[in-house]
């Protein structure tokens, strides 16, 4: 890559915007615009990874010169997905199966380089345990954060850490939605230097 070559992060999440920021380099954001529909009896890794590769395809098919990232997740509890609840009731539920337990995270990561076609692609795995709370207190929590964007009913960013026993993975950027451990390498691969 060459220093000319743009950054775009397919993405409309402010959340990887944020975590992206903070590797200080120029970047813009391109909403991916996809069908992120499961296709029959895809596996959560499976989509994730489709999901990351396609959103940065279809980025980098948009804007040609540049080097595309794109990124994709799950929370899976009880080997089911658990997607983004956007109503309180929901978010209640989900955090109450969740209560006390272990949920799994899968990150799909995936950089395109829309000069050469060269194409990178992971999947991350993250895993987050769940302390013992009352209703009341989850309640409590849904009340201040209100997190009905945010799979699994978790802002971990913010209060959502009160809810947490442990983290169990390489890089706590990949519970937001963006590894950037993982992402470092990808772009250094791709000639673009970090420090």
């Amino acid at each position: 890559m060459n220093q000319q070559q743009e950054l775009i992060l397919g993405s409309t999440s402010i959340y990887r915007k944020q975590l992206l920021e903070r590797l200080q380099i120029p970047f813009r954001t391109v909403a991916p615009d996809i069908d992120e529909t499961p296709q029959p009896g895809e596996k959560p890794q499976e989509l994730v990874g489709r999901l990351a590769l396609e959103k940065a395809r279809h980025v980098a098919a948009q804007n040609p010169s540049s080097l595309v990232i794109g990124s994709d997740q799950v929370a899976v509890h009880n080997g089911k997905i658990v997607g983004k609840p956007y109503t309180h009731d929901v978010a209640l539920e989900q955090l109450i199966a969740a209560n006390g337990r272990r949920i799994s995270l899968f990150t799909g990561l995936a950089l395109v380089n829309g000069d050469t076609g060269e194409e990178q692609m992971e999947v991350i795995p993250f895993e987050v345990v769940f302390r013992n709370l009352t209703e009341q207190q989850l309640e409590n929590y849904l009340h201040k954060e209100q997190p009905y964007h945010c799979a699994g009913s978790v802002k971990s960013e913010g209060l959502g850490i009160a809810l947490l026993e442990r983290f169990e993975g390489e890089d706590p950027n990949t519970l937001i939605g963006l590894p950037l451990i993982r992402l470092i390498r990808m772009l250094e691969k791709a000639g673009m230097s970090v420090l």
